[in-house]
């Protein structure tokens, strides 16, 4: 099982260096302060850039480089999606970027941008 798998990530849309993926954020996924853990929004932000950038790869596989993640509102249990996109695939590094947000109310949670790389 992959680790997106593990926390429930599912890929809703793929293709042409975009991708959209979602995830049920339940009781497992809060923190402390009940709130949806960052590291889940970090890592829902950083499946949907790898997503995104492998809809543009043939066997190649893409690996992360470095994220930036800017938290903007708190997220909620509840439907949570991100869209990504290929921002510019040079020969080494792609750098991409994702916005998260919460489904049932529209609100952004999250700004994420990364730098990809790609292995064989």
């Amino acid at each position: 099982m992959a680790f997106r798998e593990t926390l429930g990530i599912e890929i809703a849309e793929r293709g042409d260096g975009r991708a959209r993926l979602t995830m049920r954020a339940e009781k497992q996924h809060l923190n402390d302060g009940g709130i949806l853990h960052g590291g889940a929004i970090a890592t829902l932000a950083d499946c949907a850039m790898g997503s995104a950038l492998a809809s543009t790869l043939d066997d190649e596989q893409p690996v992360t480089v470095e994220a930036k993640v800017n938290y903007l509102e708190p997220g909620q249990e509840g439907m949570i999606v991100a869209t990504a996109e290929v921002r510019r695939k040079g020969k080494r590094f792609t750098v991409l970027e994702a916005e998260v947000f919460q489904e049932e109310t529209g609100e952004h949670i999250a700004y994420a941008t990364a730098t990809f790389t790609t292995i064989s």
